[in-house]
């Protein structure tokens, strides 16, 4: 069983991650973006300018600074669904939502291994206890942005065979 309690106190790892996403969240959208924007997984990105793209990857990452300190799963699912809706009606395929979340994801842990915050037996103690609750929140985003790309999908497709 997942221990989804948390309490900022108990990993002084969770507040440098915050603190990271406040002050960093533009720098590591853009590595990420530099990445993904002629990526074979993701071709839907060419349709959307570098400003859209950016914003898209800093909210995700201000969501989640927002839901490490008061954990709200209402929150991740009401954003979410909005997300996948949001993928569904720019054009993007379904493996698309889930490769940008999962690639959002990875370039935060790049980045947080490059800022060496993780040097001692408790920090890295405390990285695999942060670890798994941004696994978690990553988790939950992609199931509920797939229920809003679903949802959004049949929208359109019960409108369509109205017409």
């Amino acid at each position: 069983m997942i221990d989804e309690s948390f309490s900022p106190g108990t990993n002084v790892l969770a507040g440098k991650l915050v603190k990271i996403i406040e002050t960093r969240a533009d720098e590591i959208a853009m590595t990420w973006y530099r990445e993904i924007k002629n990526s074979y997984y993701l071709p839907g990105f060419s349709h959307l300018t570098e400003d859209q793209a950016l914003r898209m990857a800093t909210n995700v990452y201000r969501k989640l600074s927002y839901w490490l300190l008061p954990e709200s799963d209402h929150e991740v699912k009401q954003s979410y669904e909005q997300f996948g809706a949001s993928m569904y009606h720019k054009g993007f395929r379904l493996e698309e939502v889930i490769m940008t979340l999962i690639l959002i994801k990875r370039y935060l842990w790049l980045h947080l291994l490059e800022e060496g915050v993780m040097t001692t037996n408790l920090e890295i103690y405390q990285a695999l206890d942060l670890n798994n609750k941004v696994v978690l929140y990553f988790d939950r985003a992609i199931y509920f942005g797939l229920i809003g790309y679903r949802e959004a999908r049949e929208k359109d497709l019960s409108t369509a065979a109205v017409d």
